[in-house]
This record gives structure tokens, C-alpha cells and sequence, in this order.
């Protein structure tokens, strides 16, 4: 007996997640980099021997930001990351294939447009504490809303990355299994 292949016609292509989807993966990341960031920077401290909180902070910000850099350009050309997995989303090249190195570093650079207007705002104005976090989630609320805009429906950064989001629910979930949607 042959085997046939399903016609292409049938095969559809990935979607786009969801906003709700993007922005709980994007929460989630964010919980667990607080802990990434918290233990890098007591390993940072100890080993620089910091004992104020402000000494040393244009060197801990610096080795923060590559440190985070490495994290997400290493997971993202591996497909994605924890939270990513657990959302069932897969970050992707024009290929269908895990990004290059190149491209998830570009990524990473274009991604920090979610904090650095409102922080360089703050910054030109003098805002601190609650303005500033209401600043912040204000243009992070108006970058997310942006991706309607878009044909696909992908953040303006991936566009320019030239990546793109896609909902895989066949991805492995605990003990291998796969999750049909």
C-alpha cells in the first residue's frame, strides 16, 4: 500500500496568537526574568564586590542587557522560550524556520521599543513613580493595540525583524505529549 500525501490545499498555515495569547506569554516572561535579572545581579554584586545599590549600576545595567540579549536570541533561535512553549507560541523567520542568530538579535534590539519611549520620556520630564508607570503601561496598551494595524496581525517589531509569532498547538506540553486545539 502507498502512502499518499494530504493535499496541500488542506494544509493550513499557523495563525497568528492571539493578542490576549501574546500579551499573558509576555506577563509570564516577565516573572520569570525577575528572577533571571535578581540572580544575575547578586552574582554581578559578589563578584564585583558592590555594596551600595547604586555603585556600579552603568556596568550591572550593561551586563544585564547582555546577559538578556544572549538569553533571548539563544531561545529564540531555538523557537521560543519557556513561556512561549507554555502558550503554545513559536517565533519564526520568513522561512517557517527558528530565526538566525542575526535575526533574534535583531529582534532583541527592535523589542526594547515596549520600554525605552516611555522611559526616555520619563527621563526628559522628570516622571518618576506612578507617572511614569502609568506612562509606561499607557504606550506598552498603545505598541500592543499597533498590531491590528498590521496585515498579520504580528507587533511592529517583529515586522521589522522579519520575524513573525505563529499559534502552534502541536508543540510538546509536559511529558511530550501534544495538544491538539
Amino acid at each position: 500500500m502507498t502512502k499518499q500525501a494530504a493535499p496541500s490545499s488542506t494544509a493550513s498555515p499557523l495563525s497568528t496568537p492571539t493578542l490576549r495569547r501574546r500579551l499573558a506569554c509576555w506577563l509570564y516572561e516577565g516573572v520569570l526574568l525577575f528572577g533571571v535579572v535578581f540572580v544575575a545581579s547578586l552574582l554581578f554584586s559578589v563578584v564585583t564586590q558592590t555594596r551600595h545599590g547604586l555603585q556600579n549600576r552603568p556596568e550591572l545595567q550593561a551586563f544585564l542587557f547582555l546577559l538578556l540579549g544572549l538569553y533571548f536570541t539563544w531561545c529564540w533561535t531555538h523557537s521560543h522560550t519557556l513561556p512561549m512553549r507554555t502558550w503554545h507560541i513559536r517565533i519564526q523567520g520568513p522561512d517557517g524556520r527558528p530565526p538566525s542568530p542575526g535575526r533574534a538579535l535583531r529582534r532583541y534590539l527592535l523589542s526594547w521599543i515596549w520600554l525605552l519611549p516611555p522611559l526616555a520620556a520619563g527621563s526628559l520630564f522628570g516622571l518618576q513613580g506612578g507617572p511614569l508607570l502609568a506612562l509606561t503601561l499607557g504606550w506598552i496598551a498603545c505598541w500592543a493595540a499597533l498590531s491590528w494595524l498590521h496585515p498579520k496581525r504580528q507587533f511592529w517589531h517583529d515586522a521589522w525583524a522579519g520575524t513573525e509569532l505563529v499559534f502552534d498547538p502541536s508543540q510538546p506540553t509536559k511529558a511530550g505529549r501534544s495538544r491538539k486545539a
